[in-house]
């Protein structure tokens, strides 16, 4: 009898392994995710990835400290960097836009996620991800077109 309890528990413990480990590989996976669905959206409005586009890249920082020293390793890989004190409501800390030129395809972007999301916590920040002028999110059904950033009705 006590057999068959150790290999319920045996059995019981590998499932939850198991759970765990899809768990986690979805996880990881999220941002990757993100950065094709952008590029998918990226390529339906009509953006090209033959020619290399201005990319703008978000972080949150804690402190103009960690802004710095981030703001450095960014212009290092190339990056025109800005940063200020984030002044919206609820926001604290510093905003921290980063520009380079890229051509867009999925492998480039999540790439540069992946590397800008270690770099960011790093310097004790968040990664907010990237866009790019003109192109927006695609509406949920994914039939309907959201209007560029800078276009008023």
């Amino acid at each position: 009898m006590i057999v068959v309890y150790l290999f319920l528990g045996a059995g019981a413990f590998l499932a939850l392994l198991r759970v765990f480990m899809v768990v986690r590989r979805h996880q990881r996976n999220r941002g990757d995710d993100w950065d094709a669905q952008l590029v998918r959206n990226y390529r339906a409005q009509g953006g090209q990835g033959f020619e290399p586009v201005n990319i703008d890249f978000f972080f949150g920082l804690p402190d103009e400290a960690g802004c710095g020293a981030l703001a450095t390793a960014l212009r290092a890989d190339g990056c025109e960097v800005d940063y200020k004190l984030a002044t919206s409501e609820g926001a604290s800390g510093y905003s921290l836009r980063a520009r380079k030129p890229l051509r867009v395809s999925v492998d480039t972007m999540q790439d540069h996620s992946r590397r800008y999301r270690s770099l960011a916590v790093q310097n004790g920040g968040s990664y907010d991800g990237w866009a790019t002028e003109g192109v927006t999110k695609m509406a949920e059904d994914g039939t309907q077109r959201l209007r560029p950033r800078g276009i008023k009705r």
